[in-house]
């Protein structure tokens, strides 16, 4: 069974590390905070350990940290995923207050925060993933049929790689292509935002439709 390191102990982290425990992979929870790293191995039993140690621990990392941290923290680890498959959960989500239910972005529709991540780490296979929905849906998401997770990224192996593993999770992967398809994907974010700041609605996902 592979093996998944996950950086980030944030909600979006802890969650997908427990969810792909229960589904019986080897998990590494990465935090640079002892007192959280303590607290969840001894909550979950999962593995625990530093950016740097989860990152060579995964046969696959997840980036589950912050937009505006995301470049920092990959940078700092980028000797330790070379080569490797890096799913970004990331949005450049902005400091700053949703207008009208609408959170707002660092980046424009030029570019995105995965293109940027990408440029920093060259070597690492960088797929874009769990972008578009909470982090209570991401593991065996309930909906009475599978939805749909958007992915992209430049290396062909690795998006059939996560498309793989999202199915065993209860997704139906959807390809967009290149890393420049993260600039409609990280977006839908937004749109995905709008029913929980409006009207505290926040159990949904998106489906795509085909014929």
């Amino acid at each position: 069974m592979e093996s998944i390191g996950i950086i980030g102990s944030g909600d979006v982290g802890k969650a997908l590390a427990k969810g792909f425990s229960k589904h019986g992979y080897l998990v590494m929870l990465g935090s640079q905070n002892a007192a959280k790293r303590d607290e969840f191995k001894r909550e979950t039993g999962i593995m625990t350990g530093k950016f740097a140690e989860a990152a060579i621990f995964g046969d696959i990392v997840i980036l589950a940290v912050k937009g505006s941290a995301a470049e920092s923290v990959l940078t700092s680890i980028a000797g330790k995923i070379a080569g490797k498959i890096v799913i970004d959960t990331s949005n450049p989500i902005a400091e700053k207050p949703p207008v009208n239910g609408v959170i707002q972005f660092f980046t424009s529709l030029d570019e995105s925060l995965m293109e940027r991540l990408q440029r920093l780490v060259p070597d690492a296979r960088l797929v874009k993933a769990f972008s578009c929905v909470g982090n209570a849906f991401m593991i065996d998401p309930d909906f009475g049929q599978k939805p749909s997770m958007f992915i992209c990224g430049n290396d062909a192996s690795a998006k059939k790689n996560v498309a793989a593993l999202l199915e065993k999770v209860g997704w139906e992967a959807e390809d967009m292509g290149s890393s420049e398809a993260a600039r409609a994907i990280e977006p839908l974010c937004m749109l995905w935002c709008i029913p929980g700041l409006r009207e505290n609605k926040w159990g949904h996902a998106f489906k795509m439709l085909k014929k």
